[in-house]
């Protein structure tokens, strides 16, 4: 009689199962084969099980992981919340009556996210934002659970922004960018424009979208806007004079998802980002209502935009540099407009933002300026070196480049040959490899022509260490996603440290 089995209906769905191992790529064609968007994963309101003693329980928990100096407690807090109240995203988000906003791209969330909430703070709000970059559920639960506010603001992995929309039902969600990014755990961009086209389509599709019209993976026919439910806002790079005549490569967008024509390029910003058209069936780049009408580039440390909005202009420094931040803050700018902030918020916000840790962040490491540059994909590592290519300096860089290929890195680190490190190659003095993969960089940057003085060193404390010591003035760092993690322990251990997480650690050591 099989008594001792489970009945079928306690047994979790995928969907709980997910929810609570977190192994969304494992099961990525099953969560998402209808077109729609799935079922919230939970019951939402007073099925949720959040009680105040859950919350504080897991408040607590990343006070220990912080103070233990185990990790930041990005994401424990709510791992913890969300096994004991599966639905505490959803209770917790309602309490956010200024509405949700999420964001998602391959490149850029967690930096348009930071200049999104440093906006909405210069226009007033009480701004619960995931920081830090933990950006799965547990990442949003964590903020949800330890901050409170009015408005939210998260940037959300690509293939759980449909997921966590549905717990959230967000007014705005954000589109930067789709490129090509970890093969081994979300295969080809076929399959992301697929699972953001059905939440855009379904019934958790928010009131606005805000996309990037330069991405004709977004905002082309056939692409991740058609047939949207949602109002759209469009952003993009209008100056003539920025960019290039075509695209660098890789590029992924090469082809028209109308019709399968090479689509053709007028102006290229940051990989496929830019002008196109399609000879055969009139595809064109839609025209953006938030716009860079004119940009200045300033290497690293800057870069000048004059913003076009809708209801008129500003003019704004960006305290960090490259064409992909001046997308970061049109994408941040376009979100503010469809919430309802003025310009001048938008211009404070941008201009008073903050570099997140290891994204064009700088710290002062025994006298020596580090500049941390995180490295991740094609796209990103050539918008890194081709503004490093233009920096004006009578000094020959000096780079320490971590290669790892751990899981969230990405397990196939092929891609290191189609980064255009031969643009660097007569601008480098010397560069220390590093990393698990450090070998295997050290070759490519051999093909590369890179005949400066090389090191390879696998351990990122003795690497990091002997770059630093070699480096006469300013040391760029390009480490990939766990190396960063990795460096950022480097970094507390010495107690200089800028950036969310040691922060947080060290206040929660000095706590009696």
């Amino acid at each position: 009689m099989n008594q001792g089995r489970q009945p079928p209906a306690t047994q979790p769905t995928l969907f709980e199962q997910v929810w609570l191992d977190g192994r969304l790529e494992d099961h990525l064609d099953t969560v998402y084969r209808d077109p729609g968007v799935p079922a919230p994963v939970v019951e939402s309101g007073t099925a949720s099980g959040l009680t105040y003693t859950k919350r504080a329980v897991a408040r607590a928990a990343g006070r220990v992981s912080r103070a233990s100096g185990r990790g930041g407690g990005t994401t424990a807090p709510g791992r913890l919340l969300l096994r004991m109240a599966p639905g505490a995203i959803d209770a917790l988000g309602r309490r956010l009556r200024g509405g949700v906003t999420l964001i998602s791209s391959t490149n850029g969330k967690t930096t348009t996210a930071r200049m999104l909430a440093s906006i909405l703070e210069a226009d007033g709000r009480a701004v619960v934002h995931n920081r830090a970059g933990a950006n799965t559920h547990w990442g949003v639960a964590t903020a949800l659970a330890e901050h409170d506010g009015d408005t939210g603001v998260f940037e959300v992995d690509e293939a759980w922004l449909p997921l966590i929309a549905a717990q959230l039902r967000p007014r705005v969600v954000v589109l930067g960018n789709l490129f090509r990014d970890r093969l081994d755990g979300y295969g080809e961009l076929d399959r992301l424009i697929r699972v953001w086209r059905g939440l855009l389509s379904g019934a958790a599709a928010p009131a606005v979208v805000v996309a990037n019209a330069d991405d004709p993976l977004l905002a082309g026919p056939g692409a991740v806007l058609a047939g949207a439910r949602s109002a759209r806002l469009l952003f993009g790079i209008e100056d003539a004079h920025a960019g290039s005549h075509s695209p660098e490569h890789p590029n992924d967008g090469h082809s028209c998802l109308a019709c399968g024509q090479r689509l053709r390029y007028t102006r290229a910003f940051v990989g496929h980002l830019g002008h196109y058209h399609c000879d055969r069936c009139g595809t064109t780049r839609p025209r953006p209502s938030v716009r860079a009408a004119s940009v200045r580039e300033r290497g690293l440390d800057a870069a000048d935009a004059r913003i076009v909005l809708p209801s008129g202009s500003l003019s704004v420094r960006l305290p960090f540099g490259g064409l992909h931040n001046v997308y970061n803050a049109l994408a941040a700018s376009g979100a503010a407009v469809s919430i309802g902030v003025a310009p001048g918020a938008i211009r404070d916000g941008l201009a008073s933002v903050s570099a997140p840790f290891g994204r064009s962040e700088t710290i002062v490491v025994d006298g020596r300026a580090v500049r941390l540059c995180l490295v991740k994909n094609p796209a990103g590592a050539n918008a890194t070196i081709r503004t490093l290519s233009g920096e004006r300096s009578d000094h020959a860089l000096h780079l320490w480049i971590a290669l790892n290929d751990a899981e969230p890195d990405g397990r196939d680190v092929s891609w290191i040959w189609d980064v255009q490190f031969e643009c660097l190659s007569a601008h480098v003095g010397r560069v220390t490899c590093s990393g698990r993969r450090a070998n295997e960089l050290a070759l490519r940057l051999k093909y590369a022509g890179w005949s400066c003085p090389l090191e390879v060193n696998a351990s990122l404390h003795e690497s990091f260490a002997r770059a630093l010591a070699h480096t006469p003035a300013a040391l760029v760092a390009m480490p990939t996603y766990t190396a960063l993690l990795g460096l950022r322990t480097v970094l507390n251990e010495r107690g200089v440290a800028v950036s969310d997480w040691g922060h947080s650690a060290r206040a929660a050591r000095a706590t009696p």
